[in-house]
């Protein structure tokens, strides 16, 4: 197997692992928030930060660097229009997940405090709002990986 498509079959396993874990742990996340179960909601918060931290952001900073190797070899350049258009979904996910990434790891804290912990009472207003932020930021992050997934295997233009 020669260079380019040991790196290209990186970044495929890369997308596909960004955007299973982004799926998965949004899934998981939404769903728990929605049965309200305190001591669920504090493993799987735990869980998410853990997954984004061990997975996403490794591909995030891989997909670019990769996909910007792979272009600069196949002769393609930034002009080029699917390349563009990833480009423009890589930055509108990254814009919407920086700020979910900060969300999360206050909820997690949110539901992992001492007093929380011990109390077994619902979380605060806050939780529910910033829980509510996340899903909101979550939903055109997760399109846009998708459209770039779509122009990366088709190349439409």
């Amino acid at each position: 197997m020669n260079t380019y498509l040991l790196v290209k079959w990186l970044h495929v396993i890369s997308s596909v692992l960004l955007i299973g874990t982004g799926f998965g742990t949004a899934f998981y996340f939404f769903f728990v928030n929605r049965g309200k179960n305190v001591e669920a909601i504090r493993e799987v918060s735990r869980l998410v930060v853990r997954a984004d931290t061990w997975f996403t952001a490794p591909t995030v900073i891989f997909q670019p660097l990769s996909g910007l190797w792979l272009m600069r070899e196949a002769g393609l350049t930034l002009t080029t229009g699917w390349v563009l258009a990833s480009l423009a979904l890589f930055f509108l996910a990254g814009a919407c997940w920086l700020p979910v990434v900060w969300l999360q790891l206050e909820l997690r804290d949110m539901a992992t405090t001492k007093a929380s912990c011990e109390q077994a009472e619902p979380f605060p207003p806050c939780y529910w709002r910033f829980a509510r932020y996340w899903e909101w930021l979550g939903y055109p992050a997760f399109i846009a990986t998708l459209g770039i997934f779509y122009l990366m295997v088709v190349k439409p233009f």
